[in-house]
């Protein structure tokens, strides 16, 4: 710990760089994936804005469970459809499987009102919230056995 602090002391200059480069590095980062919002400000945003949601996964997994309100256009149609997109005039949530694919999305979009949801359907599950169709996902699934690992 000694000769990392006695590095930095004779060399603030290099240690000075590499603070810049961090700094920039996260500020575009932030930028590149987008706006993103919480999962309880998801529901605050749909409520007093009418913010639409635009769910991006793949239709077999949109119909296993996703956020009440929200379409089904997946990515791979995304290009098609973004002028559709640009013409909401509400705020748009962009949602996917952890936010990763919503902030590409996001970018695509290119609109100032286009937000991603922070960790996805993972993070809306993580927080407690509810998924619309899951309960239809199972049912169908009950009278099929389970595969078992046994022999």
């Amino acid at each position: 710990m000694d000769r990392a602090l006695e590095f930095v002391g004779n060399h603030p200059f290099l240690f000075g760089i590499l603070a810049v480069l961090a700094v920039l590095f996260f500020a575009i980062e932030n930028k590149r994936s987008g706006r993103k919002i919480s999962p309880n400000t998801l529901g605050m945003m749909v409520n007093s804005q009418n913010a639409q949601l635009i769910d991006i996964r793949a239709k077999k997994k949109f119909e296993t469970g996703y956020i009440q309100g929200s379409r089904n256009i997946p990515f791979t149609e995304l290009k098609d459809r973004i002028e559709e997109i640009r013409a909401i005039e509400q705020p748009v949530i962009i949602v996917c499987d952890m936010g990763i694919q919503a902030g590409a999305a996001v970018q695509m979009i290119g609109k100032d009102n286009v937000y991603r949801l922070e960790g996805g359907i993972g993070g809306w599950q993580g927080a407690g919230m509810p998924l619309v169709g899951l309960k239809d996902a199972k049912s169908k699934n009950k009278g099929k056995a389970k595969p078992s690992l046994h022999k």
